[in-house]
């Protein structure tokens, strides 16, 4: 089966992992401005970062997923919240139902560098970095973090392997 990596990014994060995960499997590479369809390819890598408790990723998922519902589909998500119940809280909020469904997630951790975010990202995460309960998490929000790991790819990867393996129905 024939496969793609189709990711939207907004500092680089998701770009970089879409990058790696391109570079561990052989498969291209796509932001989704621009990108190719979906349709053309027999499966699909789709990586967004969480922005606002929500994904940059929605409106290209909304706008193809006909084409999503279709195939097989691993999704990646990149924020400071590493798995668990926060992250899967965030999950079906934000992204159409019959994906959420249809999808394999796998969580990363991102990078969030404040002298790189725009005023109004940099306010935001100053406002809920002091508000936040979690008081890690709160101090991450006000000075930043550096979390990405190539290594943490390797589900995806392996699942990406199996999928090759597949043949075409």
């Amino acid at each position: 089966m024939n496969g793609a990596v189709f990711y939207a990014s907004k500092y680089g994060s998701t770009a970089q992992y879409a990058q790696w995960i391109g570079e561990a499997t052989g498969l291209p590479v796509f932001n989704v401005e621009g990108a190719p369809p979906p349709e053309s390819f027999d499966f699909v890598v789709v990586g967004s970062p969480v922005i606002y408790y929500g994904f940059l990723i929605e409106k290209w998922v909304s706008e193809h997923l006909g084409a999503l519902e279709e195939r097989p589909v691993v999704f990646f998500s990149v924020s400071g919240a590493g798995p668990g119940p926060k992250l899967d809280a965030w999950i079906p909020e934000s992204l159409p139902k019959s994906f959420v469904a249809h999808m394999r997630h796998v969580g990363l951790r991102g990078r969030q560098i404040p002298a790189d975010l725009t005023f109004y990202d940099r306010t935001m995460l100053i406002i809920g970095g002091l508000k936040n309960p979690d008081r890690k998490a709160g101090q991450e929000e006000l000075k930043g973090f550096d979390y990405m790991d190539q290594g943490s790819i390797g589900p995806i990867v392996e699942m990406v392997r199996r999928l090759q393996q597949r043949e075409v129905a």
